[in-house]
């Protein structure tokens, strides 16, 4: 079982973890010497004891808030999930009808005839363009 060398508020202590876990125990000890800088500028020196246990405590207090949070967004989640599930199951609603208006006969031929006029139109301004 390895020993580890950590510090926290400037005071270093052996602890043995298991053999892979070094890394864990040496980010778990960063975040608790953190905590102890920070009690460190705001109050000063404490005992041993005393910064330990509010470090600690205030890491707790940080993790009580993140577990709300992550409470609050596992209920979130699975209202969104719940609410997936029922769009699945809802069928879908039936298609819209669309009419499409159709155009008369007339209005068609009307315009066909009108087209071929402005071709001969065209027509006659190029012969009179090119003679």
């Amino acid at each position: 079982m390895p020993e580890v060398s950590i510090e926290i508020g400037g005071r270093v202590f052996q602890v043995a973890c298991q053999d892979g876990e070094e890394h864990f125990l040496r980010a778990a000890a960063a975040m608790l010497d953190g905590e102890a800088q920070v009690l460190a500028e705001q109050i000063g020196r404490l005992p041993e004891s005393r910064m330990l246990l509010m470090a600690a405590l205030m890491l707790a207090d940080k993790t009580a808030g993140l577990e709300e949070d992550l409470r609050a967004l596992r209920d979130d989640l699975a209202e969104k999930q719940a609410l997936i599930e029922e769009m699945r199951e809802t069928p879908a609603p039936a298609p819209k009808r669309v009419e499409v208006p159709v155009i008369p006969a007339e209005v068609t031929e009307t315009m066909a005839e009108i087209a071929a006029r402005a071709e001969a139109l065209a027509d006659q301004v190029e012969e009179r363009a090119a003679g």
